[in-house]
This record gives structure tokens, sequence and C-alpha cells, in this order.
């Protein structure tokens, strides 16, 4: 084998695969067909989960100085349109709790207390942080940790069997042990594959650019809602999105030109704008599709190669950094030879619901954006509920996806959830504990019972005993490389013993214990 792994698309999902399967010890190749990062504007925002994951990796300091810097121009492009003054979102700090569907959701109304933003640490205060700053981040991460990225090279196709896989590419054949497309939308991987991609067919084309402009002084900052469409201009300098229900484009290979954004952007926003250069622009349709099952035999797919979508919400990149975490210790842990090959079935069972999820959120808000009287009629009815402390909080709750729960065996509140980041007596946090891409068992009452049973997985697991002020009647949590919790006890007499369940958790997620005898 040249490798064990073999990534075909180095974009954030692939290159943080690639992170996650070296942390694992396994030999991986990332093949990217551009030279370098596309400059062409994408997400200019993460949610919770990616952040969290980026944290639980020691990546959190480098995406808070992009954030500042983020809103450095933020705050320029508020003095501009303001006279000077930065206006009330702008002094408030970050304050971006997202939109859904146009509608913006204001900060002043989330109630963060609520169950379903999670515990995620520093983590949550970090979203404006665009896709190019997370690929060009993830791309140091990579070198670091000796991921051989190659540039480009493109894949042309491939051959798998029981034992490998060849993969071709326009520089040569490559042999690993598995292959992996990130390769995007329109991945080659999945359609030489084979898998099912079943879907809705797109109803709107939208354009995303950053441009140079005369006469936009009366275009509304933020979202609106017009009755030809919706646009956005802002938050930084010249962004502008335009979104009308005219179908896909006939060619959505052709350029945008200069003409055809000024076009659109007058024709939904109603105001005569001159568009003197366009810095960076690309188009997208609500095309919403999902590959059936995430694996065939030695080929899986993460990312927008198993599952495409809208852009509203910014939940795709979020989503495939979230396929990346799952998939990554998993299958390094079969390729040492930790787990059973079995394990990767659960990361269908786990992330295909997640997918499936965010393609229907991101199918309701086209329905709210639609101009037709009956969706303007759902669009008021929303808007008003958006105007509560509790309509706000659910939809931003929903927007931010810490409400991911797997379904995984154990009655615990905490199992199958992203591990909270607790304040531990060790003087760090959860998260600290998680760097290395390793499995952590938080001993919270020293017992010698529960670290005999881990001593049979130090290999893969770290034990730490600590306690945690903040939850006494926690006894121990058993958190996957992933940061989700996959067993935990509480203490107290009415609680179950604290080491309940705990074998078989760690054999189900991390094989048999070091010397033991298995049968046959």
């Amino acid at each position: 084998m040249d490798y064990d792994v073999v990534v075909a698309g180095g974009g954030p999902v692939g290159l943080m695969l690639a992170c996650e399967l070296r942390l694992g010890g396994a030999r991986v190749a990332v093949l990217e067909r551009l030279t370098e990062v596309d400059p062409t504007i994408k997400g200019g925002a993460i949610t919770t989960p990616s952040a969290e994951a980026l944290y639980r990796r020691g990546m959190l300091p480098a995406l808070a100085e992009v954030q500042r810097q983020a809103m450095d121009r933020f705050r320029a492009f508020m003095r501009e349109r303001n006279g000077g003054s930065e206006g009330r979102a702008a002094g408030q700090g970050l304050g971006f709790v997202g939109h859904f569907g146009g509608i913006m959701l204001r900060a002043d109304l989330v109630d963060r207390t609520d169950p379903g933003f999670g515990d995620a640490g520093p983590a949550a205060d970090v979203s404006l942080v665009a896709q190019q700053d997370i690929e060009r981040l993830l791309g140091r991460r990579a070198d670091d940790l000796g991921v051989d990225v190659r540039r480009g090279v493109e894949l042309t196709g491939f051959e798998a069997d029981d034992g490998a896989v060849t993969v071709r590419t326009n520089r040569g054949a490559i042999r690993a042990g598995w292959l992996v497309g990130c390769d995007g939308g329109r991945s080659t991987v999945r359609k030489l594959a084979g898998f099912e991609f079943p879907g809705t067919e797109p109803e709107i084309t939208c354009h995303q650019a950053i441009v140079e402009m005369t006469g936009s002084e009366d275009l509304t900052v933020g979202w609106t809602a017009t009755d030809t469409g919706v646009y956005a201009h802002g938050p930084m300098p010249g962004r502008i999105v335009t979104v009308e229900f005219d179908g896909p484009p006939a060619d959505r290979d052709a350029p945008v030109t200069t003409e055809d954004l000024q076009a659109r952007l007058r024709r939904v926003s109603g105001v005569d704008v001159t568009i003197t250069r366009v810095r960076t622009v690309t188009r997208f349709t609500d095309h919403a599709r999902q590959v059936t099952e995430y694996r065939r035999g030695r080929v899986l797919l993460a990312g927008d190669a198993a599952h495409v979508h809208s852009a509203f919400g910014s939940q795709g990149l979020s989503l495939g950094i979230g396929d990346a975490m799952n998939l990554g210790w998993k299958l390094a842990a079969v390729i040492r030879g930790r787990a059973r090959e079995g394990l990767l079935d659960t990361y269908t069972s786990e992330r295909h619901p997640v997918g499936a999820w965010v393609l229907d959120w991101t199918r309701s808000q086209v329905a709210a954006m639609r101009p037709d009287p009956q969706s303007r009629a759902l669009r008021e009815i929303v808007s008003d509920l958006a105007g509560t402390v509790v309509g706000t909080t659910y939809l931003a709750a929903r927007l931010n996806g810490a409400g991911v729960r797997y379904e995984l065996p154990g009655e615990h509140p905490l199992t199958g959830r992203s591990t909270p980041d607790l304040r531990l007596t060790d003087g760090g946090r959860v998260a600290d504990h998680l760097q290395g891409g390793r499995a952590i068992l938080l001993d919270l009452t020293g017992d010698p019972e529960l670290q005999a049973l881990a001593s049979g997985y130090a290999d893969c697991v770290d034990t730490v005993t600590t306690g945690c002020p903040s939850h006494p009647d926690l006894a121990a949590v058993l958190v996957r490389p992933d940061g989700f919790t996959a067993w935990a006890a509480d203490t107290g007499a009415q609680a179950p013993t604290s080491t309940a369940g705990l074998a078989e958790a760690l054999e189900e997620w991390f094989g048999v214990p070091e010397g033991a005898v298995t049968p046959g």
C-alpha cells in the first residue's frame, strides 16, 4: 500500500478528515485538483459545532483572530453606512445569530440558557470565520501532522476490491486501503462508485458576490424580501446576495457577467445600482440531494459529496466538518486493527439523519422566501414568531446545530450528545483533553473499579481523574474522539453504579481490551 487512505478533495472537509486520520495513526494522501485555495466567495460563517470541533483540536485562538479581523471589516462597513457611527449591531459586539430564509434573528431575543445551545465553552463565541480561512488553517495543520497534500492532482478513476483501492490520477496511480470522496457536490468519487443520490430539483438561482458599486445608499443592510425575490447587503463592504425564483440556470458553468449580476440586483432590490467591478462571484441553487448510504465497501463519502443543499444558514461546511470528525477516528481505528470494520456502519447511521435534517431545514427556508401570496403569508407568521424570545431562541438553536443527538445505547441524558465543555478541577476544560484526538474517560470520583476497566484501553483512551464542581452529580463520562458522549454515569444512591454499562461501551467503540482472549 502507498497509503492507508486517499482523500479526494482538499477543501476544509477533506483536510479536516485527513488531520483526524493522521491523529489516529493512518497514512494519508489528499488529492486536490486546484493548486491553491479557491478565492471565490463561499460561506462566511460557521456554526457552533464546527467551532467546537476545531476548538477540541487546539485551533480556537487562530479562529478567534480570524473573527476579530472579520469584525474589523464589518465595523468599517457599518461606519461607512452610518456616517462614522458603527451602529447598534457593531456596538454590541458580534451579536450575529443568523437568519431563517432571510428573516433576521435578533441577538437580544435569544435565551442562551436554552438546552438547545448545549455548552461549547469559548467555542460558542466564534462564528464569523470564512470557508477560505478554515481551509488555510487546516492546510497548515495538515502539513504539521505530516499529511501528504498533493495539489494539482485530480482523481480520474479508481478500482476497488475486497482488500484495497487503486486510484488513478492525472499524475499516475496510487494504491490505498480506503478511498474517501470529499470532492464536492459534483463528486467524481460518488458518481464512479454508483452511490444513489435522490432528492429534489432546484427552483431558485442565487448569486453571491463582492462588488464595487455606486448608488448603493438605498440598499437595505441585511436581508430584504421584495415582490421579485430576496436580496442581502453586507455584513462586509460590497457583499451582495440575490435570490430569484426563476428556476436553475440554463448553463450552470457559464460565467457570471457584470451586466447580468447588476440586472438581477436591480430587479430584486428595485434600486438603480451600478456595479463597476466584480471582485468575486458565485452562483448556486437549492438543489437538495443526499446519498442513501455513506459507504460502499472501501469507498466512503463526506461533505458535499454526500449531500448538497442551498447555502442558507452556513450549514454546509459545518455539516461536512461533522462528517469528518465522525468518520476520521473510526476509520483510523479500523485501519490499525483496534476496531472491527462494522464500526464504519455507525458513520452512516449517525450522520445520515443529521444530513437529512439539514436538507429539510434549507428547503423550509426556500419555502419562506417564495414571492407568491401563500408563501409571503407564511413568511409573515414566521417573522412574528421570530420577534419573540421563544421563537428566536428556537430558530437560533436550530441554526446553531448544537442539538444533534446520536442514537447510542444508554439512558443517561448526555449519551449521544456533544459533551459539555466542563470546567475541571485540574485547571482545564474537557476540550483541553481532546486535542490529541484520543477518547477520554473522565473519572470524577476516583473510582478504582472504573480505572481498572479502562486500563485495557490505554492505547486509545486517556483516563483523566479530576473533579467537576459545577456538576457534582456526575460520576464519570466516556468521551469519544469526536467529542460525543459514549457513556456517562451519575453519583448518588438512586443512580446505578458508576461503572454500569462502561465495559460494554468501551468494547462497542474501541474493541476488546488489550490482552483479552477473543473466541477463535
